[in-house]
């Protein structure tokens, strides 16, 4: 699972502070009316474009780092990260984080002497190898200024994000099941292929193949060169709920979603 890092502390800082009144929110522009009683600077981020897709895949950060009053505030250093999202599975609906997070830090730029600092060419995309299972098509852009470069003091923090937004190509996924009847101990084989945008490998994309609803899969496989995967299963008495999902390998690339037509004959009737 990706790190919890820098944007969760602040997600969760961001949410007390903002409530208590001590932490300066994101702004589009900065003015005096932008600071909350008792801040001493106003931050703020955007990037150009707002969005991304396959082929264009980079922007430019921008932010601002001000006095409480709007003046400028130069050489300031700003804490800049990019936040890859994924959704939390929680199929229970318990009170837990609905996001875990995937951190890569741009820099720590110093704001000029109009208090602009900025990080040319970012690239918008999944930097590690984690799988993509999750993923959420929105990527976040945080910037941080502590004065006192202590995160455990967080009254004197300035925050602000935003989030560019990532266009996919869609993707589909095909099968063929040995059975659609099937009971406990019996061994089901799905096999398939998953069809990714022209010109894209499905080699690497990985498939997963649930069984119960608790359980977020049961099994995965991962398809070959040319898209095909094959994957089996012991059923248990209890399984419900058949399903793939696949999980392409580039972020721009939706994975694909199928229930499967599998009636378990051992769940009890009525």
């Amino acid at each position: 699972m990706p790190r919890k890092s820098l944007p969760t502390r602040l997600a969760a800082t961001a949410a007390l502070l903002l409530t208590a009144g001590t932490l300066s929110a994101p702004a589009a522009a900065a003015a005096p009316s932008d600071a909350s009683p008792g801040d001493a600077y106003v931050v703020t981020v955007t990037t150009n474009p707002a969005g991304t897709n396959y082929s264009e895949r980079h922007v430019d950060v921008t932010g601002t780092v001000t006095k409480a009053d709007g003046t400028p505030a130069p050489n300031i250093p700003v804490a800049v990260e990019e936040v890859v999202q994924f959704t939390t599975w929680n199929p229970w609906g318990d009170p837990i984080d609905p996001h875990y997070y995937e951190p890569r830090d741009l820099g720590k730029p110093v704001t000029d002497a109009n208090g602009k600092f900025t990080i040319p060419d970012v690239d918008i995309d999944h930097a590690t190898d984690s799988s993509l299972l999750n993923v959420e098509h929105g990527v976040q852009i945080t910037a941080l200024y502590d004065e006192d470069g202590d995160l455990n003091t967080p009254q004197d923090g300035y925050f602000a994000d935003t989030t560019v937004g990532v266009n996919t190509r869609s993707s589909s996924v095909s099968y063929r099941l040995s059975k659609k009847k099937v009971k406990a101990g019996d061994i089901l084989t799905v096999t398939g292929k998953v069809t990714l945008p022209k010109g894209v490998q499905p080699q690497g994309t990985e498939v997963f193949l649930q069984t119960y609803w608790e359980q977020e899969y049961d099994v995965k496989a991962t398809a070959t060169y040319d898209g095909f995967f094959v994957m089996s299963v012991r059923v248990t008495g209890y399984d419900d709920t058949f399903a793939l999902r696949t999980a392409p390998r580039d972020m721009y690339v939706a994975g694909a979603q199928q229930a499967l037509p599998i009636t378990n004959t051992s769940l009890p009737r009525g």
